[in-house]
């Protein structure tokens, strides 16, 4: 009596644990497949290049365009809507014109760059498959085994039914 009561106690936590085992099943299943793990590097590898993107634009790109507008930074060009008071302690409110100019310079440059290598990747993978027809037609499909024992069994009774016919013509 005292363990049926035990059981019917302990029912609910062995139903959370089962569901909580079959959670991490399922969620082992999703992350290691193999597009969910290319997907990951593909975001960390993208990571990191917006960073290169981000400094090129800031570091090398920008200071030409500040040259030649007047040796002023890019990114702190502004229209001043409210400015800032030291009294009241207020902040300015601009807009910043400026570092939205930046962010569509480094948008185009990531937008470009990955144009140029998704076409990278269509050409080689048009050639890849233009080669494997190359290869399939060039050669001709391997006969199964079955049809290699076919042949076999075919020859060997051409050759025995030719045994059979010499040996009738040398009875007569």
């Amino acid at each position: 009596m005292a363990k049926e009561k035990k059981q019917k106690e302990n029912a609910p936590i062995q139903k959370v644990k089962k569901s909580r085992r079959k959670f991490v099943s399922d969620f082992k299943k999703f992350a290691f497949r193999g597009n969910v793990i290319d997907l990951a590097v593909g975001v960390i590898i993208g990571a990191a290049f917006g960073a290169i993107v981000t400094s090129l634009v800031n570091d090398i790109i920008m200071p030409w365009i500040a040259l030649l507008i007047g040796d002023v930074s890019f990114a702190d060009l502004r229209v001043i809507l409210k400015p800032a008071d030291e009294i009241a302690g207020t902040t300015e409110i601009a807009f910043r014109y400026g570092a939205f100019i930046q962010k569509i310079i480094e948008f185009f440059i990531i937008a470009f760059s990955i144009f140029i290598f998704v076409k990278i990747i269509s050409k080689a993978r048009e050639r890849f498959e233009k080669k494997e027809e190359e290869e399939k037609k060039a050669e001709p499909p391997k006969p199964s085994n079955e049809e290699l024992l076919l042949t076999e069994i075919r020859d060997l009774l051409k050759t025995k039914t030719e045994a059979s016919e010499q040996v009738v013509e040398n009875d007569k």
